[in-house]
């Protein structure tokens, strides 16, 4: 057994375990101890934490979708596979998750007119399901409005990010509209993520065109094909190529991580701030300035101070409402 798949199935005995009316400080201490291990043991711990966070939201959901029950661990004490249990557990969440948001479409052939409006929160993630095949996940603190049916294929990204997986259909383009710029679409796969007037969009498969829809003084539009990505701001817009682990990397949230390669320490903190309301808060400017890489799990803002205190021997202070980190 390889040691990804050891800490794999461990990190499943603990979760189960926690689940046992049972459990108790020393049990939470023996976790904790298991996870100061190894940074192996906390990722592998994090990732499935999140599929079975995942699985109480869909539990969670309004009307008409089916409760996903939480299973106890003695009814698993049996399992050859306790991995492939837990996958079924987030699996059944990404089922209940879509049939409750269909309920929230425009019908197919309802007017054009016609919108649905969708969000997340701080730290949330969501995934629809379209009319017309396609696919949209939310990111942390989102808010999109979509028009598909009949002839139109449409929405509006009015703050935050979202990954578009658009279905190909013949004479029917697929326009997401972020601010001042239009992007278009037959069939691909991409992100845009707007904050005020700021878009940027990365192309992971297949081109996007796009369009300046309010500065008639710039360029009208650019086409930024698979492992492209384009940054606009007000009457602007560069394009660049990236390679595909950066583009891969740009898209980590959708697994519940944020990843960065040899960035600054002040603009990993603004990053991590979008997805808690515990706030990272660098206060000198010599920490600020720290080149840091790795994966983190988003939600976990303070295991990732933890990580920089004992790896940089810099100074944590965590408050109720922030993470103070200094030289």
């Amino acid at each position: 057994m390889t040691d990804a798949r050891s800490a794999r199935d461990r990190a499943a005995d603990w979760i189960l375990a926690r689940e046992e009316e049972g459990w108790s400080a020393q049990d939470q201490a023996a976790l904790d101890a298991w996870l100061d291990e190894s940074d192996l043991h906390k990722a592998a711990f994090w990732r499935l934490e999140h599929s079975w966070r995942e699985a109480d939201r869909a539990a969670a959901l309004g009307s008409g979708a089916a409760a996903v029950p939480r299973r106890r661990a003695a009814a698993w004490r049996s399992r050859p596979r306790i991995w492939s249990a837990l996958t079924a557990v987030a699996a059944s969440a990404a089922v209940v998750i879509g049939v409750s948001l269909h309920q929230g479409r425009p019908p197919a052939g309802e007017a054009a007119g016609a919108t649905a409006a969708f969000a997340t929160e701080v730290g949330g993630h969501r995934a629809l399901g379209l009319s017309d095949g396609s696919r949209v996940e939310l990111n942390t603190d989102t808010r999109v409005r979509t028009a598909v049916g009949g002839d139109r294929r449409a929405v509006w990204l009015d703050k935050g990010e979202a990954f578009f997986e658009v279905a190909h259909r013949d004479g029917q383009p697929f326009v997401v509209h972020a601010g001042t710029r239009e992007i278009t679409v037959l069939g691909t796969k991409f992100s845009v993520r707007r904050s005020g007037d700021k878009v940027t969009v990365w192309v992971r498969e297949g081109r996007v065109r796009v369009e300046n829809v309010e500065h008639a003084s710039a360029a009208r539009s650019t086409v930024v094909s698979a492992g492209g990505v384009a940054l606009s701001d007000g009457a602007a817009t560069l394009v660049t190529s990236a390679s595909p682990e950066r583009v891969e990397q740009a898209l980590s949230w959708r697994e519940g991580t944020l990843s960065f390669d040899h960035e600054r320490l002040a603009d990993i903190a603004l990053e991590f701030n979008r997805y808690n309301r515990k706030k990272i808060l660098v206060e000198d400017s010599e920490a600020a300035r720290i080149r840091i890489g790795g994966t983190f799990p988003a939600s976990e803002p303070g295991a990732f101070a933890r990580l920089l205190r004992d790896a940089y021997a810099l100074e944590i202070e965590e408050t109720p409402d922030a993470i103070k980190i200094r030289k």
